[in-house]
């Protein structure tokens, strides 16, 4: 399980060095193999251990491929995805084009989130999580009942 949020830093080649704390748990379940690929929903990326993606990949495929917005998700997400693997010191590199998908410069924010993480331009997860924050506390009726009764 992955949880919190991460300073991360970006070189000039546009590795990240996976925190500490997640690379043990990634090299017992995925030998350190993870996909990368866009959120279809956020401006951030989506970082999944090899063994994740491939549920997800199932799931997808079981989908009825005549619906276009099956068509769209699948174009998205898998045409997006990238295998990454952990080099000897911990790093991924983000290739460019995902990169700026989510507008990634030097300072980042690994997001765990249970399964997998988002990245995020650090700026941009600042917003969105006062944002987030903002909405719920706007609006805590609001919630759908299984959230209302999730104790926390």
């Amino acid at each position: 399980m992955f949880r919190g949020a991460n300073a991360v830093s970006l070189d000039a080649k546009g590795r990240i060095s996976m925190p500490a704390r997640y690379r043990e748990e990634l090299m017992a379940r995925s030998a350190g193999q993870l996909i990368v690929t866009i959120d279809a929903m956020d401006p951030c990326l989506c970082i999944y251990p090899l063994p994740e993606w491939e549920l997800i990949e199932t799931k997808l495929r079981e989908l009825p491929s005549l619906r276009e917005e099956t068509r769209r998700l699948q174009r998205l997400l898998i045409g997006n995805a990238v295998d990454l693997e952990l080099d000897g010191s911990g790093r991924f590199l983000i290739p460019p084009r995902l990169r700026e998908h989510a507008s990634l410069d030097k300072h980042a924010m690994l997001v765990g989130q249970l399964n997998k993480f988002q990245l995020w331009n650090e700026d941009a997860w600042i917003a969105i999580a006062n944002a987030d924050l903002a909405a719920i506390k706007q609006q805590p009726g609001d919630l759908p009942g299984e959230l209302r009764d999730l104790i926390l």
